[in-house]
């Protein structure tokens, strides 16, 4: 079973991810990024890419064949298994394509290499060939789901969703914010019941938190981590390590190279942040996402 093989994966390979406090020593936990991607004959796949020393990656898993029927992905959340329905394990997230928003859900059956038996791709609404990020926060161990997209003009846009009585999901507005064009990636790192936090790379080359608390209005503030040397990377691929801190998963698109960091708590410029290496293999699928268990715990990484 997957929840077997995701605990096989980072039982051995840990690495130490510093607290806030200067004086408190470090802590070892099993740290991985389950990193996904659609490749470019169209089958989602996972990496399993250990903090090890040297950084170890499993070898790549199609999760699902031809999930998608060959239509183009845009934008993609991270996605959620399940493998506790017998001999099959159902897959689950949110992707655009053709400029539309679609809820998908595919069931592979176990040991085929992914043969789908069952998908659905649920239309949730168009207008969204306008924006080039899009962030899911949920954690089945924590009430709430949020969706996070920024639009081309650098408004942050926030999304409640909630699952009706027959199974389709309702999208609720909850806010927006601008001032965000200076943004390239972003990614999720911590979520809790008061608040959510995003990490985004800048173009111009800084690495910020954004505090978004789940009040009204949508009123974010803006940190710096870092203020260079961030701005080759495309896509941010966040896990947790530790009760506190992350794992990040930095991927160049331009190269197909990724490296790996442990990221202490968030608190602003005094952020720990250590560079474990490039990690031995090739980025270049069309698109790359997370993937998480539906029994992992929620990102807490500020």
């Amino acid at each position: 079973m997957r929840h077997a093989i995701a605990a096989v994966a980072g039982l051995a390979l840990t690495v130490p991810f510093l607290t806030t406090t200067a004086s408190a020593a470090p802590t070892a936990s099993p740290c991985y990024v389950q990193s996904g991607g659609l490749t470019a004959g169209g089958d989602t796949v996972d990496r399993y890419v250990n903090a090890s020393s040297p950084i170890s990656v499993k070898p790549v898993d199609v999760m699902a064949k031809n999930p998608f029927g060959g239509r183009a992905i845009a934008l993609s959340t991270s996605w959620t298994w399940d493998d506790d329905f017998g001999d099959e394990t159902s897959l689950t997230g949110h992707v655009v394509s053709g400029g539309v928003m679609y809820s998908a859900n595919q069931w592979v059956t176990k040991g085929t290499g992914g043969q789908v038996v069952r998908s659905s791709m649920t239309r949730i609404g168009s207008g969204w060939d306008a924006f080039r990020t899009l962030t899911q926060s949920w954690s089945l161990q924590t009430p709430g789901w949020r969706m996070y997209a920024l639009r081309g003009d650098g408004s942050l846009f926030r999304w409640t969703l909630t699952v009706q009585s027959n199974g389709t999901e309702a999208w609720h507005a909850a806010g927006s914010y601008p001032g965000f064009s200076s943004v390239k990636a972003v990614a999720l790192l911590s979520r809790t019941s008061t608040y959510d936090t995003l990490l985004a790379t800048t173009w111009g080359g800084a690495l910020y938190t954004i505090h978004i608390p789940l009040t009204s209005p949508m009123k974010p503030v803006v940190k710096p981590l870092r203020t260079k040397s961030w701005g080759s990377f495309e896509r941010l691929l966040t896990a947790r390590c530790g009760n506190y801190g992350t794992l990040l998963l930095a991927i160049d698109k331009d190269t197909g190279a990724g490296y790996l960091y442990a990221v202490g708590h968030a608190n602003g410029t005094a952020t720990v942040i250590k560079s474990l290496g490039k990690v031995p293999t090739k980025f270049d699928d069309q698109a790359d996402f997370s993937w998480q268990s539906v029994v992992d715990a929620p990102l807490f990484g500020e």
